[in-house]
This record gives structure tokens, C-alpha cells and sequence, in this order.
């Protein structure tokens, strides 16, 4: 297994700092190894104060770390004082391992985390040993003296930094209006790499992440656009379903896209169950003339490639309910589309089935602990109608 070297601050609640780090790299298949460079007193709502470890303390951990362990590639995240800029930038002297830079200068509430003779021996001592330069705009802006404004603002600002010695630079757009643009640039070519703007409320620790991600993939041999590809789809991931923890910003979950795979196969296998126990019931009466389907969606679903169902349907037969396939994953768009419709705004409700209406239906689901809930096709916009599938959707979206 290859290790990445996590040289960062502690954050009790995890959203950051070196915890989120070694998050990251075991799940990207990496060995977190760690140096604590300051204490931070934080929880969801901001960063209140920063007590920086002492740098014979530091340079200690990391003698002790690096006499031991191999080092694949380093992270290198908040340093807090000039002090530690410069045990840290000695010690990693003819270190044989890529090194990636995340230049923490204050929190996100704008708490500072290092004062501007640290920022100058960054830049002196830390960026020449530096592969990897993962700025957001206002650090991009703050290091070069740049206003940074647009996109080609963080490609100049990017360019600039790159001429002071990290081999590559990824300047992040995330801070600036409009859909996001990341350039990451080699001096010699420059990349506009596009994103979406979402609407992420939980996404402490983004930088973290996407900087311990990049770490973990150049521990395991890929190249930066490749490190930094993959960084990016993660992190996206982590902020769109990022978790509603604590009274403020909560943390990004880089679990999610993990999560979302492993519950496949108990997915598909919990819908045979379920399948099973239904032709055993003698629930034939409730299928309607266009058949049923049975829909169950992994955990944090992209799409309905996420939602399991039946080819083919639920049919009726001469003896009775009939599983014409084993469940599959994208096997049905119209109860895909309700469920992934419904896990919008209620993620845990991953499963749904269509049933025939019959007389009394809403007194039977009350004794089975069931909310009713309806909704009037004559009020379906016409830009619903004329898509074909989209009624059940808007439908669903109507009351929930």
C-alpha cells in the first residue's frame, strides 16, 4: 500500500484538517501517514482560535516518521507560522516523493491562518519543492497581489504562480461568480476544466479533500492531469452530498460515491427478496393492466444507472405474479424517475412500486402505517405533458 505523508492541523470536528485527509487517502486505497503542525479550536460554525505546535515538536514528528516509512507523496496542508514553514520546507529537502501544496491562509469565515512573513517563505522555501499548487482564488489572488475576478483573472493569477516554482499549479474557481472553471496549468499548457455550480451548504473541508485526493492518486502512480481529474470528481461528489452536521457549514462526504457501489449488490439482492415474498403473498389483485415495477436505488444515486428494477416488469401469469427477469440496474425509467424524484428532498426514500387503485385503498394504507398523498393531472404544466414520462415525476414532486 502507498503512503501519503498528511503535514497539516487537527480539526476536532473532522470536516478538515488531517482528519479529513486521512479520510480521504483510505478511501482512495492510500496509508495516511501524519505530522500535526497546530491545534484548532473549530466546530461547524468557525474557526475561534489556532494553537500552533512547537516547530522542534514538528520537526520531530517528522524525523520520526520519515526514518521509518516509506513516502510515496506528501500533502502539505495549514503550517500556521513562519516557523513551521521553514522546519517543514527543511526537512522535506530531497524528499524523492511528489509533493502537494494546499496554501491555507485562512479559514473559510476568514479567520487567519498565516501572517504574510509565512506566505513569503511559502512562496521562498516550500514552492520550488512543490508538484502539485492547489490555491482557490482569493489564496490564487492573495499570493500573486492579482485581483482575481473571472476565469482568465485565475488563469493569469495560476500562470504567475507556477513561474515560482510548483511544477504544476491547480488555481480553483469555486469562489468566483458563475459556473466554476479550475485551470491547472504546467507553464507550457493551460487547462480550462469546467464545472457545475451546486448548491452545496455542507462543504466544509472541500480543499482538504481535493488536495489529499490528488496527493493519494500521485502515491499510486498517476500523473498529475490524471491525479487532478479524479480529485475533481470526488470532490464534486463529497459537496453534492455533503453532510448536515452541526449549526453551521457541515462537511463534505467523500464517502458517498464508495457508498454508492458497495450497496449494489445488496440492491439487486434485496429487490429478488422482495420479488420472492411478492408471488408467495398472492398479491395479484394489485397489479395493474400495465404491469408493476419494483424500484430500489443505491445510497447518494448520479442517475437512474443508480436505480434497480425489473425488465420486463412484474407480470401477471396463469399462476400468478411473475419475475420475467432478475432485477437490474437501469431497467426502469419511469419508476427510476420517481424514486430519484422523491430522494431529492427525502434520501431515504430509495424504493417504490406501482400498484392498482382500488376502492378503499386509502384506509388500507393508513392501517399499514402509510401516508397518503395525491395529485390532479389536469394541473400538469404543458412543458410536463409533452415529455413523455415526466407526469409521475412532477407528480411526486407535488407532495413531497
Amino acid at each position: 500500500m502507498k503512503t501519503v505523508l498528511i503535514i497539516a492541523g487537527s480539526d476536532p470536528g473532522a470536516g478538515a484538517g488531517l482528519q479529513q485527509d486521512l479520510k480521504v487517502a483510505t478511501l482512495m486505497g492510500a496509508y495516511g501517514l501524519t505530522v500535526v503542525t497546530a491545534l484548532t479550536v473549530q466546530n461547524s460554525l468557525g474557526v475561534t482560535a489556532v494553537h500552533p505546535v512547537a516547530p522542534e515538536v514538528v520537526a520531530a514528528q517528522l524525523d520520526a516518521v520519515r526514518s521509518d516509512f516509506p513516502v510515496a507523496a506528501v500533502k502539505v496542508g495549514m503550517l500556521a507560522t513562519p516557523a513551521l514553514v521553514r522546519v517543514v520546507a527543511d526537512k522535506l529537502k530531497g524528499l524523492d516523493a511528489p509533493l502537494v501544496l494546499d496554501p491555507v491562509l485562512a479559514a473559510g469565515g476568514g479567520f487567519p491562518l498565516l501572517e504574510e512573513a509565512g506566505i513569503a517563505l511559502l512562496k521562498e522555501a516550500l514552492f520550488p519543492l512543490t508538484s502539485l499548487l492547489t490555491p482557490n482564488a482569493p489564496e490564487a489572488a492573495r499570493l500573486t497581489g492579482l485581483t482575481v475576478q473571472t476565469p482568465a483573472d485565475l488563469a493569469e493569477a495560476a500562470r504567475r504562480l507556477q513561474a515560482m516554482g510548483p511544477r504544476w499549479v491547480l488555481a480553483k474557481g469555486g469562489h468566483l461568480p458563475g459556473e466554476p472553471v479550475d485551470v491547472l496549468t504546467d507553464g507550457n499548457n493551460v487547462y480550462q476544466l469546467p464545472g457545475v455550480r451546486l448548491a452545496a451548504p455542507n462543504h466544509h473541508g472541500s480543499g482538504c479533500l481535493l488536495a489529499s485526493a490528488c496527493a493519494a492518486g500521485l502515491a499510486q502512480g498517476l500523473s498529475v492531469p490524471e491525479t487532478v481529474n479524479q480529485a475533481r470528481e470526488l470532490t464534486a461528489q463529497a459537496l453534492r452530498y455533503g453532510l448536515p452536521l452541526g449549526r453551521g457549514a457541515g462537511p463534505v462526504n467523500p464517502y458517498a460515491p464508495f457508498a454508492r457501489e458497495l450497496a449494489r449488490p445488496e440492491v439487486l439482492t434485496a429487490l429478488q427478496t422482495a420479488a420472492a415474498r411478492l408471488e408467495k403473498e398472492g398479491i395479484e389483485a394489485l397489479i395493474p393492466e400495465v404491469m408493476s415495477n419494483l424500484g430500489y436505488a443505491t445510497p447518494y444515486p448520479e442517475g437512474p444507472q443508480d436505480v434497480a428494477a425489473f425488465p420486463g416488469r412484474l407480470r401477471l401469469g396463469p399462476q400468478g405474479l411473475l419475475t420475467p427477469s432478475p432485477p437490474a440496474f437501469g431497467a426502469s425509467r419511469h419508476i427510476s424517475a420517481v424514486i430519484l424524484t422523491a430522494m431529492a428532498t427525502h434520501p431515504d426514500l430509495r424504493s417504490a412500486m406501482n400498484v392498482k387503485f382500488f376502492e378503499g385503498i386509502d384506509e388500507l394504507a393508513l392501517l399499514l402505517h402509510l401516508r397518503v398523498a395525491s395529485f390532479d393531472c389536469a394541473a400538469e404544466p404543458p412543458e410536463v405533458k409533452e415529455k413523455e414520462g415526466s407526469t409521475l415525476a412532477w407528480g411526486v414532486a407535488s407532495f413531497l
